[in-house]
């Protein structure tokens, strides 16, 4: 009796909680609807441009969304939501309690609810920022791992689970195969990916998905997968007569087939959906048991729009590896557009939008009306506020970093070599800064002198792993996989290092934790990473990005490993300051510099692009006076100083990076030929630029380091040289509209000497001669 009465209990509190979930799933569809269609129908366009928006993307989502927020997720956990269903996300904070109701009409608006969801932009919580599609789906696989390192590392992070709601179409994206195949996914059992399996794209139903080569796939990466493809009614009409053949019949069916079922009335239903099989007549007597408005509920009854078997699926996830859920949906489901092949981006019209209301619940008059307090769903939304809401966690500031720490190298010397050196002396100098610094490579640690940091403080693994090879005299680089280690060695995958160093760089934010999270990288390779990286920055990810060897100074490994582009990238990416140093001093002042700029809401990221091209590091004419040598190293992490000034120039060559040498060699020449020249060493053309936008009043900002750079008192025409496309410093002839030639790489390399390939592209001695001679002239 006793065992009766509490599954009563149970049966009770389940059937109470599964009418306000629907109540409320009623209310998060009408809401996200609603939204876009506030922006689109109603609000004032004098431009007359699409504001676009995408109400069957959010019906879709609707119920997984529903059921994970008020019944699943607890306060710790996060979840990246599918940059097409954000109204949905917005829909549910303002139920829970977190958004403003006067922003529900400001989708897409200026200072509005931003067009997909973002961590830097929006009002509301949001937990990644989604948008470029396959970036925002992993970013919960290196938020996974970033928490882990907090963790061993600070004893903070938390814990919870890392949720992902995907697209199927979005797993068209190669990002999101690089993410799964790291050795290092399969043992995140915090994740949670749940794929909206529509069977919709832009522009058509998707005629094959392959659900079950995505299974393998999964399973192959060490995944647990589950399928929630039919929902408890259809599932009961499986087991009556007929049933098994229903199922068959559904599951045979094509893509584009089962979407022309959502649009048929139930007279056409009983026609269709039979087929012409041997199993006509066993399926039609099942149908004919129903009435129309059940018959029309089940041809659309698959798991992801059934609440309960939502809840139950969430039950089944198995916290020892990652897990995948393919819920199947319908795209609009619940409104007039649903299924319809090119509802990606239709908008109800008025009187669709007038009809929905009733069906749902809601007031066209009052859109924005909550639930009454008193009421189930009220108190569910109170109470789910109440359980997500996170406790403001304090911050741990940025540690203090030293601004130069004493060397004055001698010698020849590469830029790549000092990004090394300049670690290991940061571990002696400022070991409590140097204990927030983590290290990512895609498998080049080695390769890009890493090796003797990582041999200093070991390689991050959640757990202690034997080294096989510690007793080996021959082995130069210690592989010690430890816990406290701070170097992450990825695949060979430059998307997947630069999605981790996103969200390591986001980790102040999140936690409180301000980590100083360093990428190296072939330079080469920075334009693969970009756009992930970008993406990064514009979620709050501050970190700094090292490409190395640059240019086409690595002559000998010909045009595949030559980059020419990416100093201008560097000067262009928002939220981030570029470096290109010629020296191992300039080396160690950017890198403190960049350092200090990481884990605080006013930061920034940074780009270095080093070389392996040995330079003579007396050429840098360090000042031994140490006033002066602050001034050069202020020079140097403001974007410039001058390195060569004559008494009455009448040309000055700005070079960066590791053209310096050719560019004091042709002032040599210059000097014997009567034509008095200036060097100047470029550290940051960025930097550089945003000095000069500043003076002109474009932007904040200082201009003192053109004075003193470029003091207009010694003007010259000017040529500038640097190993990369020359149009990146282009413009400092503008800074005191002097006559300028720039020379650069405009065209790809060639494998050689290094003395013949600057010679092919122009950027040897004898080149910089003649282009100042026929600067003159």
């Amino acid at each position: 009796m006793v065992d009766n009465a509490v599954a009563h209990e149970d049966a009770t509190r389940d059937a109470r909680e599964d009418a306000a979930l629907a109540e409320i799933e009623r209310r998060v569809l009408w809401l996200s609807t609603a939204i876009i269609h506030e922006a689109n129908r109603n609000r004032p366009n004098p431009s007359g441009l699409k504001v676009g928006g995408h109400q069957a993307s959010c019906a879709s989502m609707v119920s997984i969304m529903t059921a994970l927020w008020f019944h699943e997720l607890g306060p710790d956990d996060r979840v990246s939501v599918k940059p097409h269903a954000s109204p949905v996300l917005h829909a549910i904070n303002y139920l829970i309690g977190e958004l403003d109701e006067s922003y529900l009409p400001t989708l897409r608006e200026f200072g509005g609810l931003q067009s997909y969801p973002s961590r830097s932009k929006d009002p509301d919580p949001v937990d990644y920022s989604t948008g470029s599609v396959g970036i925002g789906a992993t970013a919960p696989i290196w938020g996974a791992l970033a928490r882990r390192y907090v963790r061993s590392t600070t004893e903070r992070g938390g814990t919870g689970r890392q949720f992902s709601l995907v697209g199927d179409a979005e797993l068209d994206e190669g990002a999101v195969w690089e993410a799964l195949l790291d050795p290092s996914v399969a043992e995140l059992g915090e994740l949670v990916w749940i794929v909206d399996l529509n069977r919709q794209s832009l522009d058509r139903v998707v005629p094959n998905i392959a659900a079950g080569r995505l299974h393998g796939m999964f399973a192959a990466a060490g995944w647990q997968t589950l399928e929630l493809k039919y929902g408890r009614l259809l599932e009961e009409l499986f087991t009556r007569p007929g049933g098994a053949q229903l199922r068959d019949r559904i599951d045979g069916m094509t893509n584009p087939e089962y979407q022309r079922l959502l649009r048929c009335d139930a007279a056409q239903l009983r026609e269709r959906l039979p087929g012409d099989g041997a199993d006509r007549e066993a399926i039609s007597a099942l149908l004919a048991e129903l009435d129309d408005a059940t018959l029309l509920d089940a041809a659309r009854n698959l798991g992801g729009h059934d609440l309960g078997a939502l809840r139950d699926v969430f039950g089944d996830i198995d916290d020892d590896r990652p897990t995948v859920i393919f819920a199947y949906t319908v795209k609009g489901h619940g409104l007039p557009t649903e299924g319809h092949p090119q509802n990606h981006s239709s908008l109800l019209t008025q009187e669709q939008f007038d009809a929905l209301a009733p069906r749902l619940g809601a007031d066209v008059d009052r859109p924005w009306e909550r639930f009454a307090a008193d009421g189930a769903a009220g108190r569910l939304c109170a109470e789910t506020g109440a359980r997500l809401r996170r406790e403001s966690t304090s911050s741990t500031p940025p540690p203090a970093l030293p601004q130069d720490i004493g060397r004055t190298p001698a010698g020849a010397a590469t830029t790549q070599a000092a990004l090394g050196r300049v670690l290991l002396d940061l571990t002696r100098q400022s070991p409590e800064a140097a204990r927030r610094v983590v290290t990512v490579c895609p498998d080049v640690s080695s390769t890009t002198n890493l090796g003797g940091w990582v041999n200093k403080v070991g390689v991050w693994s959640s757990r202690q792993r034997r080294d096989w090879f510690a007793d080996d005299a021959e082995t130069i680089l210690h592989w010690r996989e430890q816990p406290t280690g701070q170097h992450l060695e990825l695949g060979i995958a430059e998307t997947n290092l630069v999605g981790l160093l996103g969200e390591l760089g986001a980790t102040w934010s999140r936690w409180g934790e301000p980590l100083l999270p360093i990428g190296v990288l072939y330079d080469p390779f920075v334009e693969r990473a970009l756009e992930p990286w970008s993406f990064g920055i514009y979620a709050g990810g501050q970190s700094i990005l090292v490409g190395t060897p640059s240019g086409v100074s690595l002559a000998p490994e010909g045009g595949a490993h030559q980059s020419i582009k990416t100093p201008s990238i560097g000067l262009e990416q928002p939220g981030c300051v570029s470096y290109e140093p010629a020296f191992a001093l300039d080396v160690e002042w950017a890198l403190l510099a960049s350092l200090a700029q990481l884990g605080k809401p006013d930061g920034s990221s940074a780009y270095l692009r080093l070389s392996t091209r040995q330079v003579d590091q007396t050429l840098a004419a360090v000042p031994a006076d140490p006033a002066a040598r602050e001034r050069r190293r202020r020079q140097v992490v403001a974007g410039a100083y001058p390195l060569r000034s004559t008494e009455n120039p009448k040309l000055t060559i700005a070079a960066m990076g590791v053209t310096v040498t050719e560019a004091l060699a042709a002032a040599d020449r210059l000097g014997q030929a009567g034509v008095d020249t200036d060097v100047v060493c470029v550290t940051s053309p960025d930097l550089l630029f945003r000095a000069l936008r500043a003076r002109q009043g474009r932007q904040e900002g200082s201009s003192w380091i053109l004075d003193q750079a470029f003091p207009a008192h010694r003007a010259a025409p000017l040529v500038t040289v640097c190993d990369g496309h020359p149009h990146t410093l282009a413009y400092l002839a503008t800074i005191n509209q002097v006559p300028g030639t720039t020379l650069g790489v405009t065209g790809f390399g060639q494998s050689g000497s290094p003395e013949d390939v600057y010679q092919h592209h122009g950027l040897d001695t004898d080149s910089i001669v003649r282009a100042g001679l026929d600067l003159l002239a």
